[in-house]
């Protein structure tokens, strides 16, 4: 694991995403689901471990926007739905947490109908799948799985879509969501230079960085942190934005409190003016928030999805950027 590998992963993204377009225009990965399931399930229940459980949970919250039962799950839990042909188990294997997986999938087995999200037909997680869908995310050289981790976002999403749950972004193809993100993706990769340094100078402190992101797209939030914890060992938290003043301003009024916030939630504003009341530092991205001390913009940020599968990347490319400076 090094910060060039991660660099490289970054730079796979567009085309990760551009494949699963490709792939999706002329597959349904979920063509199978009706003599799967004989009616719409009564549970739906997403599990993951680390990044992966945190698209879970932002796909799980999508779906019960058209009254879908689902809920995501940590896969180390003992307990959750009950096993029967009225629950569908989707398990994503993005990242690791694969003993986790198996075990609490032993509970489901030829109980419930089984999804599993992953690359590796060989991985013992497979073996319990009705349907193996692929990620398509490409090699995963830095252990962040990066391109996994927004792949089996995309295909979530999707399965929601196929269940019945609204499309946020309405009229627009998935597929060509996708691309759209993959173009946005790689134009801030390419940009990097122009945004990266200032970025991190804003956000540099001995108390860490703050990922704020509003609950429709706390998966960002949860993601980059744990992408800023694994690669260079920085202090990171997440915390969804609306829940900020009651939770995190306490922070901010003991501490260097710097603020990585995705734009988007109703609570922007409020957010920004008690952490500049408490002289914290705040950038932001995908939209113009007051007193931001930078902003980061990309084609497409006001789309909700395409802002969920672009913005990660500005997390994961300033966890190389100091990764990198810790290595020199």
């Amino acid at each position: 694991m090094t910060a060039a590998l991660l660099t490289a992963d970054l730079a796979g993204k567009p085309d990760a995403l551009m494949g699963l377009a490709d792939r999706l225009a002329r597959h349904d990965p979920y063509g199978a689901l009706p003599t799967l399931l004989e009616d719409e399930p009564a549970g739906i229940l997403l599990l993951g471990m680390g990044s992966a459980r945190h698209v879970c949970e932002t796909a799980a919250a999508r779906m019960r926007l058209s009254g879908l039962g689902a809920s995501a799950e940590f896969a180390s839990a003992q307990r959750s739905l009950p096993p029967g042909p009225d629950t569908l188990v989707v398990a994503v294997a993005a990242g690791g947490g694969v003993r986790e997986l198996c075990s609490l999938l032993d509970t489901y087995a030829e109980r419930s109908a089984i999804i599993v999200l992953g690359d590796d037909p060989d991985s013992p997680v497979a073996r319990y799948a009705d349907i193996l869908v692929p990620l398509l995310a490409g090699p995963d050289r830095s252990g962040l799985a990066c391109a996994a981790v927004q792949n089996a976002l995309a295909l979530l999403l999707l399965l929601g879509y196929r269940l019945g749950a609204p499309a946020v972004s309405p009229g627009a193809d998935v597929a060509q969501t996708l691309r759209r993100a993959a173009n946005a993706t790689a134009g801030l990769l390419e940009r990097a230079g122009s945004w990266v340094p200032e970025v991190a100078a804003a956000l540099s402190s001995p108390d860490g960085v703050h990922l704020v992101a509003p609950a429709e797209r706390l998966s960002s939030a949860g993601h980059g942190a744990l992408a800023l914890r694994k690669g260079p060992v920085v202090k990171a938290y997440a915390a969804e934005t609306g829940e900020w003043s009651h939770t995190d301003r306490y922070l901010a009024a003991v501490s260097d409190y710097r603020a990585l916030l995705f734009a988007g939630s109703h609570y922007d504003e409020r957010t920004a003016e008690h952490l500049g009341q408490l002289r914290g530092t705040l950038v932001a991205v995908g939209g113009e928030v007051p007193g931001a001390a930078a902003t980061v913009r990309y084609p497409g940020d006001t789309v909700p999805d395409v802002a969920l599968l672009t913005e990660p990347v500005v997390a994961e490319r300033l966890a190389a950027h100091w990764w990198a400076e810790r290595g020199r």
